[in-house]
């Protein structure tokens, strides 16, 4: 057998390979036949991660200079999470496994993680919050190992192949987690008394003040997914775009082409 057709198929079978055994320990995912391609296995072992995951609040670990952060980002351990950054020795934040969380929360995270100038580092999975606070390390990158590592960052509606080439590229990412945060409420005053109200003859005019109805914030479900998967030659990166009404059966989103997260500022080298 020719040498080039060798090393294909050792490649081939060894995501499987890989992809059945991350599968196999999962409870109530089968695992697919050897004819289903690489890229639905990987989601599926994303499905998987993310079922069996439970509504946590964010735990810190520190690990030497490594500052280790699980579950949701409700912004419970913010403040923490600034004490733990301020000290100046966490080096890296490696968000593992977390997975949904507030926009507001986000954005709290992200703000700590780009005045303290550190790296970040996905290890698993990292959903909606936990996605727009990764992206504000100095670096970020994926970390090693045997895992399927996947990013949901949320959209509002689809988007264009111009928009995908600046939306999460340094300061926009900044700007996209704005449009997800709620409005802060207004000064309210249900009655505004004018200087005629003083007077005896004219009696006081109520006047209704504008109220700015708050943002809607995201739908964890909705956006776009970067996922990195091994095999014996290195990690096959991917990119979907899931409208929300997948759940968690991620092979029903829409694989995008020519969406390399290194080319759109999502992963840093």
């Amino acid at each position: 057998m020719p040498l080039l057709k060798l090393l294909q198929r050792e490649r081939t079978n060894s995501a499987r390979n890989t992809h059945s055994n991350l599968l196999a320990h999962c409870k109530g995912v089968d695992v697919k036949p050897p004819s289903v391609s690489g890229w639905v296995l990987s989601l599926a072992s994303l499905a998987c991660a993310v079922g069996a995951s439970t509504a946590s609040a964010a735990e810190l670990e520190l690990q030497g200079s490594r500052l280790v952060v699980s579950g949701t980002l409700d912004g419970s351990a913010i403040q923490e999470f600034n004490e733990r950054l301020g000290s100046g020795t966490v080096r890296t934040v490696v968000f593992e496994d977390s997975f949904g969380g507030t926009a507001e929360a986000a954005g709290a995270f992200a703000d700590a993680i780009r005045a303290s100038g550190v790296q970040t580092e996905v290890r698993g999975q990292c959903m909606a919050a936990c996605a727009y606070a990764f992206l504000a390390g100095k670096t970020h990158r994926f970390g090693y190992g045997l895992q399927v590592n996947g990013i949901m960052l949320p959209v509002a509606a689809r988007p264009t192949a111009a928009e995908l080439a600046v939306r999460w590229r340094g300061d926009e990412a900044h700007k996209t987690l704005a449009d997800f945060t709620p409005a802060p409420n207004p000064v309210t005053a249900a009655v505004v008394t004018t200087a005629a109200a003083t007077t005896a003859d004219a009696p006081a005019a109520p006047v209704e003040a504008s109220v700015q109805p708050p943002r809607d914030n995201w739908q964890p479900e909705h956006g776009v997914l970067f996922t990195a998967s091994p095999s014996l030659f290195g990690r096959i990166y991917n990119t979907y775009y899931c409208d929300g009404t997948q759940g968690r059966d991620f092979s029903k989103c829409e694989r995008l082409p020519d969406a390399d997260p290194y080319k759109l500022g999502v992963l840093t080298p």
